[in-house]
């Protein structure tokens, strides 16, 4: 075993009905005026607001709602969301969505708390996050697992880029979770939620530190798991067995557990979050065009983690240790493909680029070239545009 520090404070609810005992979570957790975030107006139309705001008012909780966060989530958006909170002088930050909501309701939680910075300096210039007001979630989306994770991830508006922010502090203090309010979600949405918690773990697992058996299992568990129930999910959004395995693997798969004892990769996630910034694409859907790309690209480096991913989570046991590498990267893009994921630019949606477009992708991945991306293989400028050569058609 490696040595790791693992702290996850959430405390989750979860269940049919979990959302009912929102308001008690609440004041369990010190909120008496809270700022509700959400985004589009699915939760207004499958009447989930209306629930959670009659439920604040039956329990004489104060709060004020602000709708209209969007996918890929922008930082001026949470500057306004922040000077609102701070007017109606509130304590609690409550997100009602999935991994947009919750990121951009923890930027307003350190902006409440700091009322005096401006929280560019978190998201852009690395500022430590040293307080945040309490985070409340009711979750509608199983993917991003901002629910419980440390991070939060805002698109620097103007300039494709994505700022992050970690902190255990914005870890949220409770997280409602009831499978039935993911019920409403169209298949591509719950398949690119599946593909985020796969890539969440298995980025974590494709390493070059040896030992922490244990965190193998739990990993390859998971992703087993999330690859069995995302084909049911996606065929039957209404199946509440297979939805609830995937609202929990989501969660487990980015709090930190599934990757304890080592270092975090997330190559595909900085190579897709420059897609996402700049092209507004669906976060799990920029993942499967590129961590094959990536996988394919790096793969002799470690050839044996490789071909046990191969062998334990899809069962390939033939082949040299090579073949079985090159296996299991071709059944992951294989089984993106089944749930109707892209894995090329023109599949995304983007069409192909010219070679300045090219260039400039790998520029904002690599700060311009003066910096590496990645830890299992760290990428310089020019590994970063043969990746995106590879999917460019």
């Amino acid at each position: 075993m490696q040595n790791f520090e693992f702290y996850c404070p959430t405390e989750i609810v979860f269940g049919k009905g979990a959302e009912d005992k929102l308001a008690d979570k609440i004041k369990q957790y010190g909120g008496t005026k809270v700022f509700l975030l959400y985004g589009g107006g699915s939760i207004e139309k499958s009447g989930l607001l209306k629930r959670i705001e009659d439920n604040l008012n039956e329990a004489d909780i104060e709060f004020e709602a602000m709708g209209g966060v969007q996918p890929n989530p922008i930082l001026s958006f949470a500057k306004e969301a922040t000077a609102e909170a701070i007017d109606f002088d509130a304590d609690m930050i409550l997100a009602v969505g999935g991994g947009s909501v919750i990121d951009t309701a923890k930027a307003v939680a350190v902006g409440v708390a700091n009322p005096d910075v401006d929280i560019a300096e978190y998201w852009e210039k690395g500022r430590s996050i040293e307080s945040s007001a309490p985070i409340g979630v009711v979750l509608t989306i199983s993917a991003a697992g901002s629910e419980t994770s440390d991070s939060a991830v805002l698109t620097i508006d103007g300039t494709g880029k994505k700022g992050g922010a970690h902190s255990d502090i914005i870890r949220p203090d409770f997280a409602i979770m009831n499978p039935e309010l993911t019920f409403t979600l169209p298949p591509f949405q719950i398949a690119c939620g599946v593909a985020d918690i796969l890539m969440h773990t298995l980025e974590r697992y494709i390493t070059h530190t040896e030992g922490n058996l244990f965190t193998d299992l739990v990993a390859e568990a998971l992703m087993k798991n999330v690859i069995q129930q995302g084909r049911i999910a996606v065929a039957h959004r209404k199946n509440y067995e297979a939805m609830s395995e995937i609202m929990w693997c989501g969660s487990v798969s980015h709090n930190g557990f599934t990757g304890l004892g080592r270092e975090k990769e997330f190559s595909a996630h900085k190579l897709g979050h420059v897609l996402s910034g700049l092209y507004n694409v669906t976060h799990g859907a920029s993942l499967t065009v590129m961590w094959p790309a990536w996988a394919k690209y790096v793969y002799e480096d470690n050839p044996e983690r490789f071909a046990q991913y191969a062998e334990r989570v899809w069962g390939v046991n033939a082949g040299t240790v090579y073949e079985r590498s090159r296996a299991g990267i071709r059944l992951t893009m294989e089984f993106f493909e089944q749930i109707g994921l892209p894995t090329s630019f023109t599949k995304l949606g983007i069409g192909v680029k010219d070679a300045d477009e090219i260039e400039k992708l790998a520029n904002i991945c690599t700060s311009d070239g003066t910096k590496k991306a990645g830890v299992f293989h760290p990428m310089d400028k020019q590994d970063v545009m043969k990746i995106y050569e590879s999917v460019n058609k």
